[in-house]
Protein backbone atom coordinates (compact mmCIF):
# COMPACT_ATOMS: atom_id res chain seq x y z
CA UNK A 1 0.00 0.00 0.00
CA UNK A 2 1.34 3.71 -1.26
CA UNK A 3 -0.99 6.18 0.13
CA UNK A 4 -0.55 9.64 -1.65
CA UNK A 5 -2.28 12.89 -0.65
CA UNK A 6 -1.72 15.99 -2.22
CA UNK A 7 -2.29 19.37 -0.64
CA UNK A 8 -1.30 18.14 2.84
CA UNK A 9 0.57 21.57 3.43
CA UNK A 10 0.43 25.48 2.19
CA UNK A 11 2.26 28.43 2.45
CA UNK A 12 -0.93 30.24 2.70
CA UNK A 13 -0.66 31.39 6.68
CA UNK A 14 -3.91 30.70 6.86
CA UNK A 15 -3.67 26.83 6.20
CA UNK A 16 -0.45 26.75 7.91
CA UNK A 17 -1.91 28.19 11.14
CA UNK A 18 -5.09 25.67 10.94
CA UNK A 19 -2.57 22.51 10.26
CA UNK A 20 -0.69 23.95 13.78
CA UNK A 21 -4.20 23.11 15.70
CA UNK A 22 -4.97 20.24 13.75
CA UNK A 23 -4.83 17.09 16.06
CA UNK A 24 -3.35 13.94 13.57
CA UNK A 25 -2.83 11.29 15.76
CA UNK A 26 -3.29 8.31 13.38
CA UNK A 27 -0.44 10.49 11.11
CA UNK A 28 1.72 11.21 13.85
CA UNK A 29 1.72 7.26 14.97
CA UNK A 30 2.28 6.14 11.36
CA UNK A 31 5.47 8.85 10.81
CA UNK A 32 6.68 7.20 13.59
CA UNK A 33 6.97 3.56 12.32
CA UNK A 34 7.94 4.79 9.00
CA UNK A 35 11.55 5.73 7.64
CA UNK A 36 11.96 9.27 5.08
CA UNK A 37 12.14 7.56 1.82
CA UNK A 38 12.96 10.69 -0.54
CA UNK A 39 11.57 13.80 -1.80
CA UNK A 40 10.45 14.99 -5.53
CA UNK A 41 10.71 19.13 -5.99
CA UNK A 42 13.28 21.71 -5.90
CA UNK A 43 11.78 23.74 -2.98
CA UNK A 44 10.65 26.07 -5.05
CA UNK A 45 6.68 27.15 -5.04
CA UNK A 46 6.94 28.96 -8.03
CA UNK A 47 7.69 26.11 -10.71
CA UNK A 48 5.05 25.75 -12.75
CA UNK A 49 4.33 22.16 -12.01
CA UNK A 50 3.30 21.38 -8.52
CA UNK A 51 5.76 18.50 -6.74
CA UNK A 52 2.34 16.11 -6.28
CA UNK A 53 2.48 16.43 -10.23
CA UNK A 54 5.90 15.40 -10.18
CA UNK A 55 5.50 12.79 -8.09
CA UNK A 56 3.09 11.03 -10.32
CA UNK A 57 4.69 11.60 -13.20
CA UNK A 58 8.06 10.34 -11.80
CA UNK A 59 5.68 7.11 -11.05
CA UNK A 60 5.20 6.50 -14.57
CA UNK A 61 8.41 6.77 -15.02
CA UNK A 62 8.75 10.44 -16.58
CA UNK A 63 10.65 12.58 -14.37
CA UNK A 64 12.03 15.70 -15.27
CA UNK A 65 9.97 16.36 -18.17
CA UNK A 66 6.67 18.29 -18.88
CA UNK A 67 3.73 15.21 -17.48
CA UNK A 68 0.95 15.01 -20.46
CA UNK A 69 -1.67 15.46 -17.90
CA UNK A 70 -4.02 15.72 -20.64
CA UNK A 71 -4.06 13.01 -22.27
CA UNK A 72 -3.56 10.62 -18.92
CA UNK A 73 -6.92 12.47 -17.99
CA UNK A 74 -8.46 11.74 -21.04
CA UNK A 75 -7.49 7.88 -21.08
CA UNK A 76 -8.68 7.50 -17.39
CA UNK A 77 -11.80 8.77 -18.73
CA UNK A 78 -12.06 5.99 -20.90
CA UNK A 79 -10.91 7.92 -24.42
CA UNK A 80 -8.09 6.83 -26.14
CA UNK A 81 -5.58 9.97 -26.88
CA UNK A 82 -4.20 8.21 -29.45
CA UNK A 83 -0.92 10.43 -30.89
CA UNK A 84 -2.18 13.27 -30.70
CA UNK A 85 -0.93 16.47 -28.48
CA UNK A 86 -3.66 17.33 -25.78
CA UNK A 87 -3.85 19.75 -23.28
CA UNK A 88 -6.75 20.74 -20.73
CA UNK A 89 -8.49 23.23 -21.04
CA UNK A 90 -10.64 24.18 -17.13
CA UNK A 91 -13.17 26.48 -17.21
CA UNK A 92 -12.88 29.66 -14.54
CA UNK A 93 -13.97 32.79 -13.61
CA UNK A 94 -11.29 35.86 -13.88
CA UNK A 95 -12.45 37.50 -11.10
CA UNK A 96 -10.78 41.49 -11.10
CA UNK A 97 -9.95 42.88 -8.18
CA UNK A 98 -7.82 46.05 -7.01
CA UNK A 99 -4.95 43.69 -6.31
CA UNK A 100 -5.14 41.77 -9.95
CA UNK A 101 -7.25 38.96 -11.34
CA UNK A 102 -8.33 35.78 -9.56
CA UNK A 103 -8.53 32.83 -11.19
CA UNK A 104 -12.15 30.66 -9.99
CA UNK A 105 -11.96 27.44 -10.48
CA UNK A 106 -15.16 24.98 -11.94
CA UNK A 107 -16.28 24.89 -7.70
CA UNK A 108 -17.28 28.26 -7.92
CA UNK A 109 -19.32 28.03 -11.47
CA UNK A 110 -21.86 25.30 -10.26
CA UNK A 111 -21.92 24.37 -13.94
CA UNK A 112 -24.42 21.40 -14.45
CA UNK A 113 -23.48 18.63 -17.63
CA UNK A 114 -25.58 20.20 -20.14
CA UNK A 115 -24.20 24.10 -19.87
CA UNK A 116 -21.09 22.97 -20.04
CA UNK A 117 -20.92 20.87 -22.94
CA UNK A 118 -22.76 24.32 -24.44
CA UNK A 119 -20.11 26.36 -23.53
CA UNK A 120 -17.35 23.81 -25.10
CA UNK A 121 -19.24 23.67 -28.30
CA UNK A 122 -19.75 27.66 -28.44
CA UNK A 123 -15.40 27.99 -28.33
CA UNK A 124 -14.69 24.82 -30.85
CA UNK A 125 -16.18 26.11 -34.12
CA UNK A 126 -14.56 29.28 -33.75
CA UNK A 127 -11.30 28.41 -32.06
CA UNK A 128 -10.76 24.83 -32.39
CA UNK A 129 -12.14 23.67 -35.71
CA UNK A 130 -11.91 20.07 -36.88
CA UNK A 131 -11.04 21.42 -40.29
CA UNK A 132 -7.59 22.88 -39.02
CA UNK A 133 -6.64 19.78 -37.20
CA UNK A 134 -8.43 20.33 -34.04
CA UNK A 135 -9.94 17.78 -32.00
CA UNK A 136 -12.10 18.21 -28.98
CA UNK A 137 -13.28 16.13 -26.07
CA UNK A 138 -15.82 16.65 -22.78
CA UNK A 139 -14.35 15.35 -19.28
CA UNK A 140 -16.74 16.63 -17.16
CA UNK A 141 -18.73 19.65 -16.54
CA UNK A 142 -14.82 21.10 -14.80
CA UNK A 143 -12.67 19.52 -17.91
CA UNK A 144 -12.31 19.76 -21.34
CA UNK A 145 -9.19 18.96 -23.80
CA UNK A 146 -8.39 20.00 -27.28
CA UNK A 147 -5.67 18.61 -29.27
CA UNK A 148 -3.72 19.73 -32.13
CA UNK A 149 0.45 19.63 -33.44
CA UNK A 150 0.87 23.05 -32.21
CA UNK A 151 0.41 22.40 -28.09
CA UNK A 152 2.81 19.55 -27.81
CA UNK A 153 5.87 20.29 -25.67
CA UNK A 154 4.74 23.78 -24.84
CA UNK A 155 5.00 24.26 -20.98
CA UNK A 156 1.90 25.42 -18.89
CA UNK A 157 1.79 25.94 -15.11
CA UNK A 158 -1.13 23.82 -13.78
CA UNK A 159 -4.75 24.52 -12.60
CA UNK A 160 -3.38 23.37 -9.64
CA UNK A 161 -0.78 26.36 -9.15
CA UNK A 162 -3.23 28.83 -10.49
CA UNK A 163 -7.23 28.35 -8.68
CA UNK A 164 -8.24 30.97 -6.24
CA UNK A 165 -4.59 32.76 -7.14
CA UNK A 166 -3.78 35.84 -9.72
CA UNK A 167 -3.17 34.63 -12.65
CA UNK A 168 -0.21 37.30 -13.62
CA UNK A 169 2.29 34.82 -12.19
CA UNK A 170 0.95 31.92 -14.23
CA UNK A 171 0.61 33.44 -17.44
CA UNK A 172 2.10 31.17 -20.10
CA UNK A 173 5.50 32.29 -21.99
CA UNK A 174 4.50 30.87 -25.27
CA UNK A 175 2.68 33.11 -27.51
CA UNK A 176 0.47 30.15 -28.87
CA UNK A 177 -1.11 30.13 -25.44
CA UNK A 178 -1.56 32.99 -24.94
CA UNK A 179 -2.75 33.65 -28.26
CA UNK A 180 -6.09 31.28 -27.32
CA UNK A 181 -6.72 32.53 -24.04
CA UNK A 182 -7.27 35.88 -25.05
CA UNK A 183 -9.79 34.77 -27.56
CA UNK A 184 -11.52 32.73 -25.29
CA UNK A 185 -11.89 35.92 -23.07
CA UNK A 186 -12.72 37.92 -26.22
CA UNK A 187 -15.35 35.59 -27.46
CA UNK A 188 -16.80 34.36 -24.05
CA UNK A 189 -17.43 38.13 -23.75
CA UNK A 190 -20.84 39.08 -23.28
CA UNK A 191 -21.68 35.73 -25.03
CA UNK A 192 -25.50 34.84 -24.44
CA UNK A 193 -24.52 31.89 -22.43
CA UNK A 194 -23.00 34.16 -20.08
CA UNK A 195 -26.20 36.44 -20.33
CA UNK A 196 -28.35 33.78 -18.86
CA UNK A 197 -26.13 32.91 -16.52
CA UNK A 198 -25.92 36.64 -15.34
CA UNK A 199 -30.08 36.41 -15.13
CA UNK A 200 -29.80 33.80 -12.84
CA UNK A 201 -27.39 35.60 -10.58
CA UNK A 202 -24.07 33.12 -12.03
CA UNK A 203 -20.80 33.73 -11.91
CA UNK A 204 -20.20 34.03 -15.81
CA UNK A 205 -17.82 31.15 -17.67
CA UNK A 206 -15.09 34.61 -18.99
CA UNK A 207 -11.80 32.14 -19.14
CA UNK A 208 -10.63 29.14 -19.61
CA UNK A 209 -7.03 27.88 -18.22
CA UNK A 210 -5.19 25.73 -20.78
CA UNK A 211 -2.45 22.93 -19.26
CA UNK A 212 -0.91 19.61 -19.51
CA UNK A 213 0.09 19.80 -23.06
CA UNK A 214 1.61 17.10 -24.70
CA UNK A 215 1.36 13.59 -26.23
CA UNK A 216 0.32 10.41 -24.35
CA UNK A 217 3.67 8.76 -23.01
CA UNK A 218 5.11 6.90 -19.77
CA UNK A 219 3.35 3.94 -18.09
CA UNK A 220 0.66 3.33 -15.71
CA UNK A 221 0.88 4.09 -12.22
CA UNK A 222 1.67 1.77 -9.85
CA UNK A 223 -1.48 -0.62 -9.07
CA UNK A 224 -0.78 -0.40 -5.16
CA UNK A 225 -0.43 3.38 -5.49
CA UNK A 226 -3.99 4.85 -3.62
CA UNK A 227 -4.19 8.71 -4.51
CA UNK A 228 -6.64 10.79 -1.84
CA UNK A 229 -7.50 14.10 -3.37
CA UNK A 230 -9.78 15.38 -0.83
CA UNK A 231 -8.02 17.85 0.65
CA UNK A 232 -7.64 19.02 -3.27
CA UNK A 233 -11.11 21.19 -3.62
CA UNK A 234 -11.01 22.93 -0.23
CA UNK A 235 -7.25 24.05 -0.41
CA UNK A 236 -8.48 25.64 -4.04
CA UNK A 237 -11.34 27.52 -3.12
CA UNK A 238 -9.71 28.80 0.20
CA UNK A 239 -12.10 26.75 2.38
CA UNK A 240 -9.97 26.23 5.61
CA UNK A 241 -12.69 24.83 7.96
CA UNK A 242 -13.50 22.14 5.15
CA UNK A 243 -9.27 21.54 4.28
CA UNK A 244 -9.13 21.04 8.25
CA UNK A 245 -12.09 18.53 8.61
CA UNK A 246 -10.93 16.51 5.29
CA UNK A 247 -7.73 16.67 7.02
CA UNK A 248 -9.57 14.54 10.11
CA UNK A 249 -11.13 12.11 7.84
CA UNK A 250 -8.13 11.60 6.17
CA UNK A 251 -6.96 10.69 9.38
CA UNK A 252 -9.61 8.30 11.03
CA UNK A 253 -9.82 6.17 7.18
CA UNK A 254 -7.27 5.92 4.93
CA UNK A 255 -4.28 6.59 6.98
CA UNK A 256 -5.45 4.58 10.23
CA UNK A 257 -5.61 2.23 7.98
CA UNK A 258 -2.58 2.13 6.50
CA UNK A 259 -0.93 2.54 10.19
CA UNK A 260 -3.03 -0.83 10.91
CA UNK A 261 -1.01 -2.36 8.05
CA UNK A 262 2.52 -1.05 8.83
CA UNK A 263 1.38 -2.51 12.77
CA UNK A 264 1.36 -5.60 10.99
CA UNK A 265 4.49 -5.66 9.12
CA UNK A 266 3.11 -5.19 5.95
CA UNK A 267 4.77 -2.78 3.14
CA UNK A 268 3.82 0.83 3.50
CA UNK A 269 4.49 4.17 2.02
CA UNK A 270 3.16 7.27 2.43
CA UNK A 271 4.11 10.56 0.11
CA UNK A 272 2.53 13.91 1.70
CA UNK A 273 2.56 16.93 -1.24
CA UNK A 274 2.64 19.99 -0.70
CA UNK A 275 3.53 23.63 -3.22
CA UNK A 276 7.16 22.94 -2.89
CA UNK A 277 8.06 19.29 -2.16
CA UNK A 278 6.78 15.65 -2.36
CA UNK A 279 8.15 13.94 0.46
CA UNK A 280 8.46 10.11 1.37
CA UNK A 281 8.31 7.82 3.71
CA UNK A 282 8.25 3.93 3.91
CA UNK A 283 7.94 0.61 6.11
CA UNK A 284 11.16 -0.63 6.72
CA UNK A 285 11.55 -5.07 7.01
CA UNK A 286 10.46 -5.42 11.13
CA UNK A 287 10.75 -8.42 12.81
CA UNK A 288 8.78 -9.83 15.79
CA UNK A 289 10.36 -8.41 18.54
CA UNK A 290 10.43 -4.81 16.55
CA UNK A 291 6.86 -5.05 16.49
CA UNK A 292 6.25 -6.23 19.60
CA UNK A 293 7.95 -3.40 21.24
CA UNK A 294 5.81 -1.10 19.07
CA UNK A 295 2.74 -2.20 20.26
CA UNK A 296 3.98 -1.83 24.05
CA UNK A 297 5.62 2.08 23.26
CA UNK A 298 3.79 2.73 20.00
CA UNK A 299 6.21 5.26 18.46
CA UNK A 300 5.40 8.70 17.26
CA UNK A 301 6.37 11.55 15.47
CA UNK A 302 6.07 15.25 14.96
CA UNK A 303 3.56 15.94 12.10
CA UNK A 304 4.30 19.87 12.06
CA UNK A 305 8.17 18.56 11.63
CA UNK A 306 6.88 16.04 8.76
CA UNK A 307 5.03 18.86 6.87
CA UNK A 308 7.12 21.60 7.46
CA UNK A 309 8.11 23.05 4.14
CA UNK A 310 6.56 21.08 1.61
Amino acid sequence: MHLMIPFASSLDPHFEGALRELELPQLSRLLGLLTPAGEIGDADESTPIPPHERFLAAQRGIDGDLPPTAAWRLRAAGQDPGDAAWALLTPVHFAIGTEGVTALGPATLDLDDAESRAFLDALTAPLFPPAQGWRSAWLSSGEWAVAHDDLDGIEAASVDRVLNRGVETWYPQARRLRTLLNEVQMLLHEHPLNQAREARRLRPLNAVWISGCGRDRGSALPADLLIDERLRAPMLTGDLYGWSEAWKALDAGPIEQALHAAREGGPVSLTLAGERLARSWTRQPAGGWRRLKERVAPPSASVATALENL
